[in-house]
């Protein structure tokens, strides 16, 4: 094989040579993936390449919420598919997020146990009726499948406590939490370090064909490389390199303000069917969603906001959120999700050589872990 006189020996022996596992994205999914598979395999080679500086889709751009679905969205998968995969898929976020917690340890993720609210409006009275009445059901499910009980229950009395304006109805899931974005990704990469993983940044693929006894990947700057096994790892993105997938892109998008004096809001937030979901990041307020608004402009994969959306976020901010606090806002940002007509991820081979583990539907931090132990079981 021959390379450009821009790489020399040592790079092409260290990093291009002799590769067992080749992983494209370095997001949560591609990374355990990568954990999962070296551990089993210690002496194998295994190589993550990234397109971004950092994961480019959600895994570093999500909100850290540790969540396994509000009430109103599990009666909203009720209404498209079989009860028993809705609760198995709430069953799969649980277990997925307590393997998270034991790979990576609550004080590294700075994991808070904080609790997840689901907010209602004069103008979701009717949603919260339903919802209501859902709770007893949804809690001997969850109790039967989890052994946790209680899961759901009325908290209107907190109202007050947080300052919102407008809000008729609280309803808690005491079993949630929050966790910090950065912490997770630092963490899981330092973790791939010392299982001698490597990862190299700044590198897309762009397409990849199986010969012989192993898998030809051609980079866009002209490199090819022929590792044992290709894993695609890319979500929202990975109808690039696998268009016969029913994955489509969702874009995100987050605010945070500066630091707010007696910030009332403490812990994880839903609104309007999770829509619009807000929680503290210590003085802080991070807010997101709004895609419903657009859901033709939020399936593009350009990492940018629209001032349609940002907008709307502001106004919620001002009016419900925050109505008695003075605020600016510090930063906004954009991320993808991989989604499709079911939330089942896609975990499966695509040919001997390549496999492929994608479309997390918005529940990466919950069963990324899971998935990715799942690919690399798979990968054998």
């Amino acid at each position: 094989m021959s390379f450009p006189p821009t790489i020399s020996y040592w790079e092409i022996e260290q990093y291009l040579n002799d590769i067992d596992l080749l992983i494209i994205g370095s997001g949560i999914v591609g990374l355990t993936t990568a954990i999962f598979y070296k551990k089993a395999h210690p002496a194998a080679k295994v190589v993550i390449v990234e397109k971004g500086m950092l994961p480019s889709g959600a895994s570093t751009k999500n909100a850290g919420f540790a969540c396994f679905g509000s009430a109103s969205e599990i009666l909203s998968d009720l209404r498209t598919t079989a009860e028993d995969e809705v609760f198995h898929l709430v069953k799969r976020r649980i277990d997925g997020l307590k393997e998270l917690r034991l790979l990576v340890g609550d004080k590294n993720l700075e994991y808070e146990a904080c609790g997840g609210f689901e907010v209602f409006r004069k103008e979701d009275l009717e949603l919260f009726e339903k919802c209501m009445t859902f709770i007893s059901r949804a809690n001997k499910e969850i109790e039967q499948r989890t052994g946790m009980k209680q899961t759901y229950s009325i908290a209107d009395n907190r109202i007050t406590d947080f300052g919102f304006s407008g809000v008729e109805h609280l309803i808690l899931n005491q079993h949630e939490g929050a966790l910090s974005t950065g912490k997770m990704m630092f963490h899981l990469i330092k973790i791939a370090a010392q299982l001698d993983i490597i990862i190299l940044n700044g590198i897309e693929v762009s397409g990849f064909e199986d010969v012989g006894s192993t898998v030809e990947i051609e980079l866009k700057n002209g490199l090819i490389l022929r590792p044992k096994h290709l894993h695609i790892s890319t979500n929202g993105f990975a109808t690039a390199l696998l268009p016969e997938l029913d994955v489509k892109p969702a874009r995100a998008q987050v605010l945070i303000t500066a630091p707010i004096n007696d910030l009332k809001v403490r812990g994880t937030f839903h609104l309007d069917e999770g829509y619009y979901y807000f929680r503290n990041v210590g003085n802080r307020l991070l807010f997101g969603g709004g895609r419903q608004l657009d859901k033709v402009g939020e399936t593009k994969t350009e990492l940018e906001t629209t001032e349609l959306i940002q907008n709307k976020l502001d106004e919620l901010l001002k009016t419900v959120v925050l109505p008695n606090s003075k605020f600016t806002i510090e930063h906004r940002w954009a991320g993808i999700m991989g989604v499709g007509e079911t939330k089942k991820a896609i975990v499966q081979r695509i040919s001997t050589h390549v496999s492929c583990s994608v479309r997390l539907g918005g529940m990466g931090v919950a069963i990324g872990t899971s998935v990715g132990k799942q690919s690399a079981e798979m990968i054998g």
